[in-house]
């Protein structure tokens, strides 16, 4: 993934609602579920929600799984006002829908329902809108067996251990309902960390835990996220190691958030997120209180760093500027949140360019200089450097 931008789902919701009745098929081992990740590095899916297609995103961060309010129309299910609920930019309104059956691989729930919200395409990872987050109350109960190499997650029966791995601990948070862990960063033990598979970003810590962690040396720069409720700014680096559980990971990105940021609302001391999640074989299975993960080859990789230190989103023929990073050559050049890009080196910018190589500029090699054409006209030119 080139640095577009970084995204995340969290939701923290109040209120319980009635589950319905989940069944495990049982050749649920053999029914892995494929996914592709969106430009936001997030899990996408189809599955079906009363029979119907639906599109996806698995978000172990969200206490109960939220089907968009444009799918709960459609569908003409009968949506009962319930509310708002915490989401990383603020606070969204919600509602609730009951539902005849949930399927999703070997799972399948009758009865119940889903909490209803408006899921924007931005705070989803993707260039379109998708239908619904999985969260914990479909998964909780159950081995989530993630398979980042091969693109696919099936879920197990607890207790399951398809894999070797290296363990961390793992539980159900009774507070907020969500996936939790802990880890260690420099001298500061942190904890309840959100396992967030719907956070596209790798690790994010409260502005306290890392005051505490003894790296406020490390060089850092700014980044832009956005969550259901909006975008968020905050301080961005690259972490040597942390530690978590068994495991010591080196070249980790790391988030922090300002004060009074969303972990800090909810009452966590941040998240791991798929941006880190993907580097391993990942087995959530919090009712065995176990997370295990087994390195891929790019484990230890250090992270895309931008050396434009622009992060920008894409708006069908044409890029957006979406936030100045500071300390890089785009703000000492003088660009601005806003501005649009029609042209790079005099190639257009391509429908496909979240993964199309165009999109390698903003992470060139330091020392390069590219060619940006204005939609508003005329053209500048940016020398890449590594700034954090």
């Amino acid at each position: 993934m080139f640095p577009l931008l970084l995204l995340a789902a969290a939701l923290a919701l109040p209120l319980a609602q009635p589950t319905g009745t989940a069944t495990l098929a049982r050749d649920a081992e053999a029914r892995w579920v494929s996914f592709d990740l969106t430009p936001g590095n997030q899990m996408r899916f189809t599955m079906a929600v009363d029979g119907r297609p639906a599109t996806a995103i698995l978000d172990t961060g969200v206490s109960y799984s939220v089907l968009s309010r444009r799918f709960a129309d459609n569908a003409r299910l009968k949506v009962r006002p319930g509310g708002n609920a915490t989401a990383i930019g603020g606070v969204v309104d919600i509602g609730w829908a009951a539902t005849r059956s949930v399927a999703l691989g070997g799972l399948t729930r009758r009865g119940g329902g889903l909490t209803v919200a408006t899921l924007p395409a931005l705070a989803t990872g993707s260039a379109q809108p998708v239908d619904l987050l999985v969260g914990r109350d479909l998964t909780g109960g159950y081995a989530l067996d993630i398979d980042y190499a091969l693109r696919r997650f099936r879920l197990l029966p607890s207790g399951r251990m398809p894999f070797r791995g290296l363990a961390a601990p793992l539980a159900i948070s009774p507070e907020r309902l969500v996936y939790v862990s802990e880890l260690t960063l420099g001298t500061s033990r942190l904890r309840p960390m959100v396992v967030d598979t719907g956070d596209g970003s790798a690790v994010t810590v409260t502005s306290g835990g890392w005051a505490r962690s003894g790296l406020t040396a490390m060089p850092t720069t700014t980044a832009i996220s956005f969550g259901l409720a909006g975008a968020v700014t905050s301080t961005i680096g690259v972490a040597p190691e942390l530690r978590l559980g068994e495991l010591t990971a080196r070249n980790v990105e790391l988030r922090i958030e300002p004060a009074g940021g969303f972990s800090e609302t909810i009452g966590v001391a941040g998240r791991i997120g798929s941006g880190f999640l993907q580097n391993y074989r990942v087995l959530l299975d919090p009712t065995a209180g176990r997370m295990v993960l087994s390195p891929g080859i790019d484990a230890d990789k250090p992270p895309l760093r931008s050396t434009s230190g622009l992060l920008v989103g894409v708006d069908r023929d044409r890029l957006r500027i979406l936030h100045v990073m500071r300390g890089g050559p785009a703000e000492a050049s003088g660009w601005r949140a806003g501005e649009t890009i029609c042209r790079i080196d005099g190639q257009p910018v391509p429908r496909d360019y979240a993964t199309s190589p165009v999109a390698a500029w903003s992470a060139g090699a330091p020392g390069r200089t590219v060619a940006l054409g204005l939609c508003e006209g005329g053209e500048r030119r940016l020398t890449l450097r590594q700034f954090y």
